[in-house]
């Protein structure tokens, strides 16, 4: 039987747009609540607290780098069947890294919560890997696991030891200036130490590209349906313990553990969540939701960069300053309404034929001005 591709009106694939949107509608979910500095801490707050911890914090990131690998790999597809080789490929990749540090340099300055720049530099390091055998993928994958959660758990680990303070108004400067000093001197050693965070997510990313697990969704059936229970199973009971810990409804025995293996659930929590996303894709008519959240998703960076600049108007001191006026359930309320800002959004560029600013301009540096106009009527 002839392989089925699941696309949008558009042509484009419908599973990894889907899975995008869902992603950023979870880093939203993710990233409001650090900005929350309110003293109160009432009943909603506590639940706030814990559906975030469950279903989005240290979940929605692995989810992002896990799609990041994929575009990789699709990029690498979509080059070499127009008859492009590794050298061409090689020069494109490493043009597209150097640009993604830039970005992120210039977005790092501003919010604390970068990861752009460490897609970038984690690109130039790795390039090579984007050809090596399935073997090697799976293998520094599986290396680079451990590592990476103790990096990402680090500064909650540091927190409960009251050796740092990880809260959102500790890290807002009172003054612009005095913010961009911080952001610069922070962020080399930030963005370098994001890398191993990077590497798992990455390296899957781009074994499931080169099989099209998310492009032929159809054909993958059967290790969807498995990668979902298992990964999303793993998940909950990895991250309940956490999930009640971060959110003081509770305090286990070895809180160093149950903050470790929350982490750690979420690598698989985020494998989990774009299976699912695998699975509604070869099911959905493309009603108004699932067109809704992969147009959101075709506009990624996009809304990524707008979630930055809503949070940075409406927290920092030197804006609006909201922070110490919201707690934690306002400030997830805040991300879903940014969210859904986001979806109206991506629609109307979608209703209206245009493609996501920040798509555009990096499709325009990574290629030059001779690639942006086929571009624009292909998937990018």
């Amino acid at each position: 039987m002839s392989a089925v591709t699941v696309t949008t009106a558009t042509g484009r694939s419908l599973a990894p747009d889907l899975a995008r949107g869902v992603m950023l509608l979870a880093i939203a979910v993710a990233h409001a609540p650090v900005f929350a500095a309110g003293t109160a801490f009432g009943v909603l707050d506590g639940v706030a607290a814990f559906l975030d911890h469950l279903l989005a914090h240290n979940q929605a990131r692995p989810m992002f780098v896990l799609m990041f690998g994929y575009a990789l790999g699709q990029f690498a597809y979509r080059h070499q069947a127009k008859g492009g080789d590794w050298s061409s490929l090689r020069t494109l990749l490493r043009r597209r890294g150097r640009w993604l540090i830039v970005i992120g340099f210039v977005h790092g300055l501003l919010v604390p919560l970068d990861i752009i720049a460490v897609y970038g530099l984690t690109l130039l390091m790795l390039v090579p890997l984007v050809r090596a055998r399935d073997s090697v993928l799976c293998w520094t994958a599986a290396l680079t696991l451990l590592p990476a959660a103790l990096v990402t758990s680090g500064p909650v680990l540091l927190a409960f030891a009251g050796a740092v303070d990880v809260a959102g108004a500790g890290i807002m400067p009172a003054d612009l200036g005095s913010h961009l000093l911080s952001g610069l001197q922070l962020w080399p050693l930030k963005t370098i130490l994001g890398t191993i965070d990077i590497v798992p997510g990455m390296m899957l990313g781009i074994w499931a590209a080169r099989r099209r697990i998310l492009d032929e969704p159809e054909r993958h059936l059967t290790l969807l349906r498995r990668v979902t229970a298992i990964c999303l199973g793993v998940a909950l009971a990895g991250r309940l313990p956490g999930a009640l810990l971060l959110s003081g409804a509770w305090t286990p025995p070895a809180p160093w553990a149950a903050v470790l293996a929350h982490t750690l659930a979420g690598q698989a929590g985020g494998i989990g969540l774009a299976a699912l996303m695998g699975l509604i894709a070869t099911r959905s008519r493309l009603g108004p939701l699932t067109a809704a959240l992969a147009a959101l998703g075709r506009c990624s960076l996009t809304f990524y960069l707008f979630q930055s600049a809503v949070f940075l108007v409406l927290f920092y001191p030197f804006t609006l300053g909201l922070s110490d006026d919201v707690g934690f359930a306002a400030a997830f309320g805040i991300a879903l309404a940014v969210g859904a800002v986001s979806i109206v959004l991506a629609n109307w560029l979608h209703r209206t034929g245009r493609r996501g600013p920040m798509e555009v301009l990096l499709r325009r540096l990574t290629y030059g001005r001779r690639g942006t106009t086929a571009w624009s009527k292909a998937a990018s």
